[in-house]
């Protein structure tokens, strides 16, 4: 396979833990580089517990398009989870990204979750999944005080946190992944106007082709039991069909806009979601660049990107047509 068809190897896949060690002194950097130049005419609400337990993972904000005048029309809600491989990475690095959007007239939510590898405490992707469902409870309940509508959410991440949009998303049209997580969604279907994956890890065969970067060991990390079960490659690829959103979209999966690049360690992730989602009869917008834009793997995080602009674009035209379409539909 070709440089040029996006592939990328290594000379041996990294683990969990040599990852968090590689993004602790990246990520004090990366918050500072991509949250040059504050937005200014955004209202930031910041560091709401959304569970009530004091844990710095039950953390959220909430960005608005200036002040939230009473009886003005409601807006569409962007609920965002960051990436990090699930390992690392806060809500912060994605601060000036939300507030791009939130100025643009969208109610936007950053939220923390919980986290596995060293610093994390252990957890997995039902500690996760619970998380991000809770956040969006907490969305339900309060967002309309914000001026937000809670019947036209969004989920949208990059990375880990698309893997956990796009598959929270699958628990409301998949009773049998709701009931293996012991979740119970706290959106329906419906209240569901699409979904925003940034280089996404939506595909979890592709952790298993030789020369991908990051080692089985993520999936075992994720998986419950972790500590206790070694599973061989092939047992360890059918537990992570559990993982994988790719394996849970039908016909009635939300629209889903897909940016990626060549350059995305999760290309081939990105592509394969896409195609299979198209096959599936789901509305998909699907971007991606070449691999001479030098656009690394979630570049949409950083506002002054030369095609983030681009992105941002097609990201607000997405949530204004689904949260049309969803208004519609419930008129």
């Amino acid at each position: 396979m070709s440089r040029r068809s996006g592939s990328r190897s290594a000379p041996f896949p990294v683990g969990p833990w040599l990852w968090t060690a590689m993004m602790l002194p990246w990520a004090p950097l990366q918050s500072r580089k991509f949250n040059a130049a504050p937005v200014r005419t955004v209202d930031y609400l910041l560091d709401i517990d959304y569970v009530g337990d004091h844990h710095p993972g039950h953390r959220l904000d909430v960005l608005t398009p200036g002040r939230a005048t009473a009886g003005s029309e409601k807006l569409p809600v962007y609920v965002y989870f960051h990436g990090g491989g699930w390992t690392s990475g806060d809500k912060s690095a994605l601060t000036k990204y939300c507030a791009v959007q939130a100025d643009t007239g969208i109610v936007v939510v950053n939220v923390n979750y919980r986290r596995a590898g060293l610093r994390g405490g252990g957890f997995g992707m039902r500690h996760m999944l619970h998380d991000a469902n809770e956040a969006l409870r907490w969305v339900v309940a309060h967002i309309g005080e914000h001026g937000g509508d809670a019947s036209t959410i969004v989920l949208g991440g990059d990375s880990a946190g698309a893997q956990i949009a796009a598959l929270l998303a699958a628990t409301t049209t998949q009773p049998k992944l709701a009931d293996h997580f012991r979740l119970r969604p706290a959106v329906a279907r419906e209240e569901l106007g699409g979904l925003v994956l940034h280089c996404g890890a939506v595909d979890f065969s592709v952790l298993f082709e030789p020369g991908f970067i990051m080692s089985h060991d993520f999936v075992r990390m994720l998986l419950p039991g972790y500590r206790r079960h070694r599973m061989k490659p092939a047992s360890l690829q059918r537990a992570s069909r559990w993982l994988s959103p790719i394996e849970w979209v039908d016909e009635s999966f939300p629209p889903v806009l897909v940016t990626t690049s060549e350059r995305d360690i999760f290309y081939h992730a990105n592509v394969n979601f896409a195609k299979r989602a198209e096959a599936a009869g789901v509305p998909v917008e699907f971007v991606s660049y070449g691999w001479d834009s030098r656009t690394e793997h979630t570049w949409q995080q950083d506002a002054a990107h030369p095609e983030s602009a681009e992105v941002y674009a097609r990201l607000q035209d997405f949530i204004g047509q689904v949260s049309s379409r969803v208004r519609s539909a419930g008129a």
